[in-house]
């Protein structure tokens, strides 16, 4: 009686050798070097003490030169890894290519790129109550907030992606927003006592930036698949720091676990997308919110 094979034409299942002896191997990044923009921000350094703790060489990029370069010394002082951080203006091709040299240079090789950058103005920030409202929301903040969340994204993963993908291995991680896959509750912006033309609003540019990253993702999995380079992306929820408790609350009251994230409950997921952990993983978005997107 004959077995039953392979379908005709089809290769059967490689046999695979084991990529690590032990479950703590396979997030081991010792050896790796790891891009991060946005390096100076809230995340950007919480993205960079995730590769550290793996053990991995940690690149802070961000535009704030003095305030990156302060981050990736208390970084270094803190976990014993080489930490370096590079000034550069990801919205623009030459000092990206620039950056890609400069890293090459001083590390070698580019093993993990995380596209962090992305403007997010608070509304207390601004000079109007009304500077993110639809009706009024600037061309200049627009293209602004487009060029830095999806241009330089873009152009990052452009230049590093190539290095990757001629060495046959990487990983590309966009980090997205729950604002990617729900569209913003306006109500837990609104301020009492205000008319309905002067209500704050969350702005218009951040929902497109962490969707349209969710897009790009989706599109480099597929098109650097056969080279070896994987994608993926993170969705994380609202991280507290110091907003007002009346913000809290309404927003606390939209999440099923009902609270904010702690601003290091990222690093776990960080780690699992940039290490052979999530071998098998690519043009996928992880959902970190709380619960509130089950609602």
């Amino acid at each position: 009686m004959r077995t039953a094979g392979p379908q005709e034409g089809r290769p059967a299942f490689p046999r695979l050798t084991p990529v690590a002896d032990s479950t703590r191997d396979i997030f081991d990044l010792t050896g790796r070097t790891a891009i991060i923009t946005g390096g100076a921000g809230l995340l950007g350094v919480k993205h960079a003490e995730a590769i550290a703790l793996a053990g991995g060489t940690p690149v802070l990029v961000d535009i704030a030169g003095d305030a990156v370069s302060e981050k990736a010394r208390l970084i270094t002082k803190r976990y014993g890894v080489p930490t370096l951080s590079l000034a550069t203006d990801i919205t623009r091709r030459s000092d990206v290519q620039a950056l890609v040299k400069r890293v090459l240079a001083e590390t070698g090789r580019v093993d993990i790129l995380i596209n962090n950058a992305a403007n997010n103005p608070k509304a207390e920030s601004q000079s109007s109550q009304t500077w993110s409202r639809l009706e009024e929301f600037s061309l200049e903040q627009w293209e602004d907030d487009l060029a830095v969340g999806l241009t330089g994204a873009f152009l990052c993963s452009q230049a590093f992606g190539t290095v990757m993908a001629q060495r046959g291995k990487g990983v590309i991680l966009n980090i997205a927003s729950d604002l990617a896959v729900i569209a913003p509750d306006q109500r837990i912006y609104r301020r009492p006592g205000l008319p309905e033309d002067q209500q704050p609003a969350k702005a218009v540019s951040y929902s497109v930036v962490k969707t349209g990253l969710i897009g790009l993702t989706r599109y480099l999995a597929t098109y650097w698949a056969h080279k070896g380079v994987r994608v993926n992306a993170i969705s994380p929820g609202g991280v507290y720091n110091g907003h007002p408790d009346e913000f809290v609350q309404k927003l606390t009251n939209l999440i099923p676990l009902g609270r904010m994230a702690a601003i290091d409950e990222y690093q776990g997921a960080v780690i699992f997308l940039c290490s052979d952990a999530s071998s098998y993983m690519t043009g996928s978005n992880l959902v970190i919110d709380g619960g509130r997107t089950a609602w």
